[in-house]
């Protein structure tokens, strides 16, 4: 069993090819059970496997034969209709003690784009609830996530990595504020009613804006986080009606296609006389067609355009990372030491299996003997000689078969095995 990760994130993959690989909270678990009905074949051994989908990755945890990581590949690129060698192109795979260290660290917040970002462990966690739910975890994996939580617990408590970052929430505001001289003057709209629109809803309304307005879907949800900033809650299908009312409008939804278009950004312009817009884009997929951005008096960012402005620098952040690797060091390795024991598992299993047949075999022959009127004596003399001729019979043909460096070698290993404690050393076996 080989445990792997495969995935693309904001540092391996742009955007757009990201867009392809993202997946709903609802779509997880069916995605996964296509993923193990089609990898199933040939194995008789059904995979493990999990999967993380955020704004800034995409990532499948698998537990499962070394043969499935190139069919695992091919698989995840059918799903995003590219190629395998384009995925290839802005993927990573990670095998064993570095898909832990990589699971470990995005955990923790240090493979962010924010550093620290407490968000992701969460994202994490309903990942590994919906693989649960969905009959996809095993030991293995079971393992890996919890030994991740465990660790991202102790970096988050034992280090400082969280106190130095800006969220995306934040960022979102800095950039309003560095168009507008004054941020309660401009109205603002959140298309959305999601966790991220949450955090940046809560940014601004502290900046305390001339008005708020809430865009969802679904009215009732919209409702119900507007309540909670004073805002308005206008239904999705009146967006294009009313965009040119806001000067800022910040969209993260969960919708495979844009929902605010180049022709209804045109309009809205030309409604406000060429006044400046500020629209962030948080979505992957995206929700704003990217040709607005190409507009006068737009000025659009994504995720990725926010990347500058998160990042953070100083001794007392590189002090923090250091620490948080040296205890994700220390996680892999037990990790690591743990998935070796678990590949001696079947090996255990068959000498269990092997020593209760023995067992088994000469305790009938004992019972035999006692039938026949044997002494006890007589009897246990027995059951411990034909025991122990069983147990050595294989190991001593072994050494009378074998010859030079071989026999030096299985000399010492049958040492260490049978003569712990005792004086008597290989060579005089």
């Amino acid at each position: 069993m080989s445990v792997f990760a495969l995935g693309l994130n904001h540092q391996s993959a742009p955007l757009d090819l990201r867009g392809r690989f993202a997946f709903t909270l609802e779509q997880l678990a069916p995605t996964l059970l296509s993923f193990r009905d089609g990898l199933r074949a040939g194995t008789a051994l059904a995979p493990e496997a999990a999967l993380l989908s955020t704004c800034n990755r995409t990532e499948l945890y698998v537990a499962a034969p070394p043969a499935l990581m190139h069919p695992t590949i091919a698989w995840l690129a059918e799903v995003g209709g590219v190629g395998t060698s384009s995925l290839m192109d802005h993927a990573y795979v990670m095998e064993d003690g570095a898909a832990a260290r990589h699971a470990f660290r995005v955990a923790s917040g240090l493979d962010s784009m924010v550093l620290g970002e407490p968000q992701i462990l969460g994202q994490m966690k309903q990942a590994v609830r919906e693989a649960d739910q969905a009959g996809m975890l095993g030991t293995t994996l079971h393992q890996l996530f919890q030994r991740s939580f465990s660790v991202a617990k102790e970096v988050r408590t034992s280090t400082e990595i969280g106190s130095h970052s800006i969220s995306m929430a934040a960022a979102s505001v800095r950039l309003a504020a560095q168009l507008f001289e004054d941020i309660s003057k401009i109205r603002v709209l959140f298309v959305g009613a999601g966790e991220m629109i949450e955090l940046v809803a809560t940014h601004f309304a502290a900046k305390a804006p001339k008005s708020l307005a809430v865009a969802n879907r679904t009215l009732e949800r919209g409702e119900k986080l507007a309540s909670r900033f004073s805002a308005e809650a206008i239904r999705l299908a009146d967006l294009p009606e009313r965009l040119h009312e806001f000067d800022a409008v910040i969209s993260c939804t969960a919708s495979t296609l844009p929902l605010i278009g180049l022709g209804a950004v045109e309009r809205a312009l030309k409604k406000r006389r060429h006044r400046p817009m500020f629209m962030v884009d948080l979505a992957v997929p995206r929700d704003i067609e990217p040709e607005v951005a190409q507009l006068d008096d737009i000025y659009l960012y994504t995720v990725d355009d926010l990347a500058t402005l998160v990042k953070t620098a100083g001794e007392k952040r590189q002090a923090a990372v250091a620490q948080a690797e040296a205890i994700i060091d220390a996680g892999v390795q037990s990790f690591v030491h743990w998935l070796d024991q678990r590949g001696s598992v079947p090996l255990i299993q068959a000498l269990n299996a092997q020593a209760d047949s023995w067992r088994e075999q000469e305790t009938a022959r004992a019972r035999k003997l006692l039938a026949r009127g044997a002494s006890i004596d007589e009897v246990l003399d027995a059951l411990s000689r034909g025991i122990a001729q069983k147990m050595l019979h294989g190991t001593l043909a072994e050494l009378h078969a074998s010859d030079g460096e071989q026999r030096a070698q299985l000399a010492q290993t049958v040492s260490r095995l049978f003569l712990r404690g005792n004086s008597r050393g290989p060579s005089e076996l």
